[in-house]
């Protein structure tokens, strides 16, 4: 009886819990400062210090056994013919708010805070292709200026010399030298780990994901080496309290370009190029082609090798695990869906159009 009345408790404020939620996110600058700036902090650090420490991660494990009970409770409703499902309603109502609770109040609100591009003060208005084409020129060149300093000749694919645990502990040191310019990208205690289901991930399309619940950055450990660096640093972005998919490629990607290690650089460029160089196709091919043209061999064979890998992986269900991340991002602030990890090029291109901001990118 004692039960009952808990889940119905629960189930009921899960309605009270959804309409606080779309409340609070009517006003980003008290989510910004009293939950993002203020009590995610605490929250954040308390989950990485207590369980970065252990070597595996403990939000797979969640997940593997909520996923073996979700399997096993669906199989009881069906051998039973749908027969108790009046009676677990409550249950499943309950068990849905207290996973509510923990999602928006662990690191969910962060959707909600002010949009990164009004707290750098960047340009709304839309660029051009004339300015975006000069930016990836720009980019190129000095890609290409990064890989001759690391290889023989321009024709070599660069090789990362780093193991993936080195680059886990490597990651933090582009956040310490990003907040002596941008204190707001502080990052305290580190928790980054190689996932247990990298091979789902792989097979869905992801390079990695934050586990809201335990605070701990998963990567997929199958991705190539030379992607890593900034794979890392985006999850890094997420764990700081920057939930936009766009706004932690930008922040991923300046920790990188900051880092005083020159294939963190490399790795953020490069990607900062790829979202670059898909734009400049959509707007103009020929454009797009004289830039390739200037990429230096070397380069082009470490993009194929990203190409290749995930070309082994396709599969017919990898568009429906997309679309339904999709999904959750629409619910969640972002508008485009999974299409808005391209608006970084906006902001990328705004950021670098700050001549203040340039000794940043290019040291």
């Amino acid at each position: 009886m004692k039960d009952d009345l808990l889940s119905r408790y629960l189930s009921n404020f899960l309605f009270v819990q959804i309409a606080l939620v779309q409340l609070f996110s009517r006003f980003p600058n008290l989510v910004e400062k009293y939950y993002s700036n203020g009590v995610y902090k605490a929250i954040s650090v308390f989950y990485r210090s207590s369980l970065g420490w252990i070597p595996f991660s403990i939000g797979d494990l969640l997940y593997i056994g909520f996923g073996v009970f979700f399997i096993r409770f669906i199989y009881v409703l069906f051998r039973d013919k749908l027969s108790e499902l009046r009676s677990y309603r409550l249950s499943i109502g309950g068990t849905l708010s207290v996973l509510y609770f923990f999602f928006f109040f662990s690191w969910g609100m962060n959707y909600y805070r002010i949009p990164l591009a009004t707290k750098l003060k960047l340009e709304k208005q839309a660029y051009t292709t004339a300015q975006l084409n000069a930016f990836t020129l720009k980019t190129t060149a000095h890609i290409n200026k990064l890989h001759l300093a690391v290889v023989d000749n321009d024709s070599l694919a660069y090789i990362v010399p780093y193991s993936r645990k080195e680059i886990y502990k490597m990651a933090k040191s582009g956040y310490d030298e990003l907040s002596k310019s941008q204190t707001s990208f502080k990052y305290r205690v580190r928790s980054v780990k190689n996932s247990l289901l990298s091979v789902p991930l792989t097979y869905m399309g992801f390079a990695g994901y934050l586990n809201p619940f335990t605070g701990e950055a998963q990567v997929n450990s199958k991705i190539p080496k030379y992607i890593l660096a900034c794979t890392v640093s985006h999850e890094m972005a997420h764990q700081i309290g920057y939930a936009a998919e766009n706004e932690a490629n930008f922040i991923g990607y300046l920790a990188c370009v900051s880092h005083t290690d020159i294939y963190f650089k490399l790795a953020g460029h490069i990607t900062a190029l790829r979202y670059l160089l898909s734009e400049l196709y959509k707007r103009d091919k020929e454009l797009y082609q004289t830039v390739i043209n200037n990429i230096n061999p070397g380069i082009l064979v470490n993009l194929q090798e990203s190409n290749v890998f995930w070309s082994q992986y396709k599969n017919p269900l990898e568009p429906y695990f997309k679309k339904s991340y999709s999904v959750y991002l629409k619910a969640n602030q972002q508008k485009s869906g999974i299409k808005s990890y391209s608006y970084m090029v906006d902001l990328l291109v705004h950021y670098n159009n700050d001549n203040k901001n340039t000794s940043v990118v290019y040291k």
